[in-house]
């Protein structure tokens, strides 16, 4: 618990690990100012590198920490040094379980998902099997991309297996990394003869993939707040996402998203996070509303993002409560998961572009 004179470790990886990439770094700036502005009642001891001095001025409750390294590669030599840690971090390249694990490791209490839950839910394939079969996934299997070439006949055998299921409804196929964030990387195949050997010049020799049934539909997240057993949704929201040249793009969305489907994906998704046991605090859950209405499901889950999202900062803008004071809260036991508001005053949008992350109150 945090006691009036201890202080948290704050950090946000790209910001701290010093990323120039415009398309990048306005997302991730946007997401560390939002969680400052949230602890603003905390002492923050902030890792931050020496090339962002600058955007922490503001903030009077904050000690800067500057570093000129990886933030993994720093924290291995420092998290000893602290007792409590907020951070925001991705799954690309097992980042986000390293930095858990790192923090685990060391007894740093975390206001995140554990490191055993963001192992689960980084690797797509894991998520699959780790939930029960009431909750409505497309079907998945994953492959390695071997340097033989084999992988694609092994996709179009599971191709042949799931379209005889239904021999008159054409079958599409999505390809994902198996573990990856924004839709990067996403393939789509309309027609398994357009297969090819090209897709290694995507995922090279030794990636490791998920093969899914495309499900036409659309995409929506909720946003939850988890205190490591129960999960309470805040909203639903419309995810801005297209298909071009076969490959997906994320380029923001609107909070909240009416559909008649909001309580069933809400009950889908506090089922999935409370299922797989040690995810806290901010929740994303990336699911589908189905476009075919003769399919048993109306929604689908898609996949977990056991970490602060995107929404996070269009929804503390309409949210009746501070939801990264009230993640500490929660997790030092001091308020009730119960006790929360989540009413919401407005709509958002979040509009994501090559170099910015504009949010609009409408």
């Amino acid at each position: 618990m945090i006691n009036e004179n201890d202080s948290i470790l704050v950090f946000e990886y790209f910001t701290a690990s010093g990323e120039k990439e415009k398309n990048i770094i306005s997302e991730a700036e946007e997401l560390i100012f939002a969680l400052l502005d949230d602890l603003s009642d905390f002492n923050v001891d902030l890792v931050i590198n020496k090339s962002y001095e600058d955007i922490v001025k503001d903030f009077s409750n904050v000690n800067p920490i500057l570093i000129d390294e990886n933030i993994v590669d720093w924290l291995e030599g420092n998290a000893a040094d602290f007792k409590n840690a907020i951070f925001i971090a991705a799954e690309t390249g097992n980042v986000l379980y390293d930095i858990t694990r790192i923090l685990e490791e060391n007894d740093v209490k975390t206001y995140t998902s554990s490191a055993e839950a963001c192992f689960k839910t980084s690797n797509k394939y894991e998520t699959y099997n780790a939930l029960p079969m009431e909750i409505p996934q497309p079907r998945s299997f994953k492959f390695k991309i071997d340097p033989k070439g084999y992988w694609k006949r092994a996709i179009e055998n599971l191709h042949e297996k799931w379209q005889s299921e239904d021999p008159l409804t054409p079958l599409k196929l999505i390809i994902k990394p198996l573990i990856g964030v924004d839709c990067e990387n996403i393939v789509v195949i309309n027609d398994i003869a357009d297969l090819s050997y090209d897709l290694e010049e995507i995922f090279p020799p030794g990636s490791r993939i998920i093969v899914q049934e495309y499900i036409q539909g659309t995409d929506i997240s909720v946003s939850l707040i988890s205190d490591g057993k129960k999960a309470l949704p805040i909203s639903l929201n419309e995810q801005y996402i297209t298909i071009g040249n076969a490959k997906g793009t994320y380029f923001g969305g609107k909070i909240p998203y009416e559909s008649k489907y909001r309580d069933e994906a809400f009950e889908i998704a506090a089922k999935a996070v409370e299922t797989i046991g040690g995810i806290k605090g901010f929740v994303g859950v990336d699911l589908l509303i189905n476009a075919d209405e003769k399919d048993v499901y109306s929604v689908y889950l898609l996949e977990i993002n056991s970490r602060f999202t995107t929404p996070y900062v269009g929804l503390r803008k309409i949210c009746n409560f501070n939801i990264g004071k009230s993640i500490i809260e929660l997790i030092d036991g001091k308020i009730s998961i119960d006790d929360l508001d989540t009413s919401l005053n407005g709509e958002v949008k979040f509009i994501k572009s090559a170099d910015s992350l504009e949010i609009r109150r409408l």
